[in-house]
């Protein structure tokens, strides 16, 4: 292909089920590096029979798994896609024209989430799903922090957004949502011990409660049923577990 050169990065840990079809919907890139973080199923496999370029390692943390597998993209843009996401050839197509002119920077990407075969539009947010997110950019323009959950991110050049969605396949059922909650929280709970800024009870509760009104009315999650007052629900309970979590673990005695 002539023009700019574009890498597609998953970065992916024990994902063979989902490594071949997001391989697949990336064909259109000049070359595909799959990180995989202490993998132990056929993913390596999945991945070279799709001609991608493989890393392989232990890294404890998001960001600097992420970091290292920028690193190794050679293109001068990247694609970052999850492999739980697809790009379907709309987005494929305005990938290619874009950056076949754009200045250095970064490209915010809207998202279709799904939770099972379900669309759910509305709710996101508050650190509990994204509408969008920077996964086009081009070399230098994007760094991932070190946070366990959520890393921060570091932005360079202006911000612009595509229009084409990236269809994303959030989880499976509920209990897939509360599995990655406990997940999350725990995470997160690590992070506030490490920082010594564990916040108060009441300071919690006022920023679960924000965090629900936000996805549930501002964010029009109502418009969703019951998904999306799960959602919301979800989005609260999150600050507060994690808070939950790291108090309690600090103050157990020691055996």
């Amino acid at each position: 292909m002539s023009g700019p050169r574009l890498s597609a990065l998953v970065v992916a840990r024990n994902e063979a089920a989902q490594l071949a079809e997001c391989l697949a919907h990336l064909s259109f890139a000049d070359e595909r590096v799959v990180v995989l973080d202490r993998t132990t199923d056929d993913s390596r496999t999945i991945a070279e029979a799709a001609g991608a370029q493989v890393l392989e390692g232990a890294w404890e943390l998001e960001g600097p798994r992420r970091n290292a597998g920028i690193a190794h993209c050679t293109g001068d843009w990247i694609l970052e896609v999850d492999a739980d996401e697809r790009v379907p050839p709309e987005l494929a197509a305005e990938v290619r024209a874009t950056i076949a002119g754009a200045a250095a920077g970064h490209f915010l990407v809207p998202f279709d989430n799904y939770v099972g075969k379900r669309l759910v539009r509305y709710g996101w947010g508050a650190s509990w799903g994204v509408n969008s997110a920077p996964r086009l950019f081009s070399r230098g323009a994007k760094t991932w922090g070190d946070q366990r959950v959520h890393p921060q991110l570091t932005l360079q050049g202006p911000a612009r957004r595509l229009n084409a969605r990236m269809r994303h396949h959030v989880d499976r059922s509920l209990a897939d949502m509360l599995a990655r909650l406990d997940r999350y929280s725990t995470a997160r709970a690590a992070d506030l011990r490490d920082s010594g800024q564990l916040g108060s009870l009441a300071g919690n509760l006022r920023r679960g409660l924000s965090r629900f009104l936000k996805c549930y009315v501002a964010r029009r999650g109502y418009r969703e049923g019951l998904m999306g007052f799960a959602i919301a629900l979800f989005a609260g309970l999150y600050p507060l577990l994690s808070y939950l979590k790291a108090r309690l673990d600090r103050d157990r005695p020691c055996d």
